[in-house]
């Protein structure tokens, strides 16, 4: 890397770097929520100023999507407020702001993966703060980027507590069931750091979808963790009332998404090499 790329580098700051996706982040200074409370404007402009980050890389984030229902106030508390005062802190230094935002602002009725200029409509409280925040982002800012990601995996056995993380537990059972008709564009935390650097050293700006490329269900993706892991455990598809309530009316039937740029790999080679590498004791 040339001392210019890594001069910029490390004038990045993250935060939420001890979530799934921050633990990727090996560049610049990374601030848990320990250090960094992103609800409390003083304490937010306070380390920022303190840091004076050229970049700032905003993870942190309430991606519980029930919690998100059950406590809407805590979800606009820290998607909404919490990227409000880091959007106010980039801009008293002079920072770019990376927005990390989720397929969930859109609802989820198109036919077809949703680009960028699609229009959002979201319908739950989760898809709603953080729409919320990168309205805040536009208004604030000039100088951000916008990623929208969905069905996030990353951080192996003791971060992942997500679908791929579950699936790749039941690998073991002799038959898994998984909800049927639910579409998205799995993101791997380790390929988005690694697309968010780049982006980072090119200096583009805008809204992305930052997803690994492809649209499966999970029914897709569940089989193909069954073949990464040589498992013989037959896939059953089954309908959402099947789950009771883990799956709530608003959860979208379709969260695929399409890049107007080529910047991340196919969701099948990177979940190849994150079962591969990160679970490697696992599936022994």
């Amino acid at each position: 890397m040339k001392d210019n790329q890594k001069e910029i580098l490390s004038r990045v700051l993250t935060t939420g770097a001890n979530g799934m996706v921050g633990g990727y982040v090996d560049f610049g200074t990374r601030l848990d929520r320990r250090s960094l409370d992103v609800s409390d404007l003083n304490e937010t402009m306070s380390v920022i100023k303190r840091y004076m980050p050229k970049s700032i890389i905003h993870l942190a984030a309430e991606t519980n999507v029930d919690r998100c229902d059950r406590d809407p106030q805590h979800a606009y508390l820290i998607n909404s407020i919490g990227t409000y005062n880091v959007a106010l802190a980039a801009k008293e230094v002079g920072a770019k702001m990376i927005y990390i935002s989720t397929s969930a602002v859109f609802d989820g009725s198109k036919k077809e993966p949703y680009v960028e200029t699609d229009k959002p409509n979201p319908l739950g409280y989760y898809g709603r703060s953080k729409f919320l925040g990168e309205v805040i982002v536009k208004e604030i800012l000039d100088n951000y980027i916008i990623g929208r990601i969905a069905w996030v995996f990353g951080g192996g056995p003791e971060k992942d507590q997500k679908f791929v993380a579950r699936i790749i537990e039941q690998t073991k059972k002799p038959e898994i069931d998984v909800v049927s008709g639910k579409y998205g564009s799995p993101t791997y935390g380790k390929d988005l750091v690694s697309a968010v650097k780049k982006m980072i050293l090119e200096n583009r700006s805008g809204v992305f979808h930052m997803s690994n490329t492809g649209a499966p269900s999970r029914v897709d993706v569940a089989r193909e963790i069954v073949s990464i892991t040589n498992s013989d455990t037959i896939v059953t598809e089954v309908d959402s009332s099947f789950f009771d309530n883990m799956y709530s009316e608003k959860r979208l039937d379709n969260e695929s998404m399409i890049s107007g740029v080529d910047i991340m790999r196919s969701w099948q080679g990177a979940l190849k090499e994150y079962i591969e590498k990160e679970w490697s004791d696992y599936i022994k």
